[in-house]
């Protein structure tokens, strides 16, 4: 399985005035003027927030062009000036997608929104330190809208930054065509991305950032993203930190993409030799067309193009990267997440798995993986959740592929390293009996409340779990502070270190604890999979 299968006014002086004359009285003046004080201006005109509990929020901000007509399936062009003061208080539209738990369908191409949080009453000129969060969806669903930084920002004193991006076919589609039009293509949602960090090097002074403390974190592939932009010539001086949360750094070859591409086109009804007509078929085709031809289409980052110039992973082994310090963390259970449509599913379907990933080896794999002897209806999704894991089969997240990439990143930069090991948390949704454990996208809700996958999972916290989320925030907004996340009164946290290197193992209660590497390879059958070619799969 490779990581693509996988894969939202009245101004002071008026106020003033009115107050000298008695027409305002003195509560209605600080009222109104924490109104005024939510107006900034970017380079394309003002915005307008709102405040809640000590957080000021600018969403919905444009900073790029619609990319549709002529410029669908193009890098991303400047957003166009507007006069006056623009609302910023409800976020922009989703870019398109199918439906998934990350949200329901979308069909608007105008999505290319910037979010800003910041602490009421931060000034331009405050020169805050910024996390910049990339949402996941396996670069195919989500929004910026489901990570709301309100948290961050308001415990941590953080300036906070998500965004949108094109997904799926709109933002990864590779075709010949295009490729002879513009010189790559394939990697425009994640060009996206570089505009929305230009973005944040341009503007976020004026929210009272400081643009050359930068820290940019994703979560799945949001994490791919970070990585990506680690090693893309064009992302260099964006950002001064990086955190990958249950992420890896996968692409692949133009070749590929552009095969897969051209089967899309086929499917869409855009198929033959003339590339003009081609493109001219699929630029004149309606989004709902084009969603309902992509339902089997897999996103991905192809490289041997400009963005990209060498496979991801492979840059980051030969240290081909920008040198900034780095947060490498997983999921003890990523895999539980991935394997629910092993629900319900017997030894049969179980060995069927395994023979199909591990071929000759597969007596192996069942040897460290067997079937117990008294099974039950979520036995076979717990063992080949277990082995998705530990393998790091989904495009290497989790388990030994995440140990591979701290231990590849530690050889060149400041890296540290975590596990998520809360394994009896509420989960993602609901299932009467099945045990998410840590499963991928768990740590979410505890860094983001926002964050769900179609049902709430923060109000289901107990005290255990809150402690956590409040000290988790503490490392991330640390981190972001000065590329260290060191906090006083919590479980330390150094640096990952050689072979030998400290995991700081992430659990409910104030149980937080250093695992070191020997731990870690136990854990997730490392000395076995490290002998399998799937654990190093992308």
């Amino acid at each position: 399985m490779t990581a693509s299968r996988i894969r939202t006014a009245l101004g002071g002086a008026l106020i003033l005035s009115m107050t000298a004359v008695g027409l305002l009285p003195a509560t209605a003046y600080a009222a109104a003027s924490a109104s005024a004080r939510t107006v900034v201006s970017t380079d394309k005109g003002a915005v307008r927030g709102a405040v809640s509990q000590g957080v000021e929020r600018f969403v919905g901000i444009p900073y790029a062009a619609a990319p549709t007509g002529s410029l669908r399936w193009k890098p991303p062009r400047p957003a166009a000036r507007w006069t006056g003061v623009r609302e910023a208080t409800a976020f922009g539209n989703p870019c398109p997608v199918l439906p998934s738990g990350n949200g329901p369908r979308s069909e608007t191409e105008d999505c290319l929104d910037v979010n800003v949080w910041r602490p009421a009453g931060v000034r331009a000129g405050a020169r805050l330190p910024v996390h910049v969060f990339i949402h996941g969806g396996g670069l195919t669903n989500g929004s910026g809208a489901q990570n709301d930084e309100s948290k961050l920002v308001r415990e941590t004193g953080v300036i906070g930054v998500s965004l949108n991006y094109r997904l799926g076919v709109f933002g990864f589609l590779g075709l010949p065509a295009l490729t002879k039009e513009g010189g790559e293509s394939g990697n425009y949602g994640f060009m996206d991305q570089q505009a929305a960090l230009r973005w944040v090097q341009r503007n976020i002074a004026a929210f009272g950032g400081n643009p050359a403390a930068v820290t940019i974190d994703g979560e799945s592939a949001g994490g791919w993203s970070v990585c990506g932009h680690l090693v893309s010539p064009g992302s260099r001086g964006l950002f001064a930190r990086a955190m990958i949360q249950s992420g890896s750094c996968p692409s692949e070859p133009r070749a590929q993409a552009e095969t897969a591409g051209t089967a899309f086109a086929r499917q869409a009804g855009c198929d033959g030799s003339d590339h003009a007509a081609v493109l001219g078929c699929l630029r004149s085709a309606s989004v709902g067309s084009l969603l309902d031809a992509s339902r089997t289409f897999s996103a991905a980052f192809v490289d041997g193009t400009p963005t990209f110039p060498v496979n991801v992973r492979e840059a980051v082994d030969r240290g081909r990267f920008a040198r900034v310090p780095v947060v490498v963390g997983a999921n003890r259970d990523e895999g539980r997440t991935f394997a629910q449509g092993y629900l319900g599913a017997g030894k049969e379907a179980y060995l069927a798995f395994v023979q199909g990933l591990a071929g000759d080896r597969a007596d192996e794999v069942l040897a460290h993986y067997p079937w117990p002897g008294t099974s039950d209806a979520y036995s076979a999704a717990y063992l080949v959740g277990a082995i998705m894991t530990d393998s790091g089969m989904i495009g290497g997240i989790g388990g030994c592929g995440q140990r591979s990439l701290v231990r590849a990143f530690e050889r060149y930069t400041p890296t540290y390293s975590y596990e998520f090991d809360h394994r009896t948390g509420p989960g993602l949704t609901q299932i009467p009996g099945y045990v998410w454990g840590a499963g991928h996208a768990a740590e979410l809700a505890y860094v983001w409340p926002s964050f769900d996958n179609g049902t709430p999972i923060a109000p289901l916290f107990n005290a255990d779990e809150r402690r956590l989320a409040r000290e988790m925030t503490q490392y991330w907004g640390a981190f972001a502070k000065t590329g260290r996340p060191h906090v006083a009164g919590q479980s330390a946290w150094p640096a990952y270190h050689g072979g030998k290197g400290l995991t700081l193992s992430l659990r409910a209660g104030g149980r937080s604890v250093l695992i070191d590497d020997d731990q870690v390879s136990a854990e997730h059958r490392c000395s076995f999979w490290d002998t399998m070619t799937v654990a190093r799969s992308s």
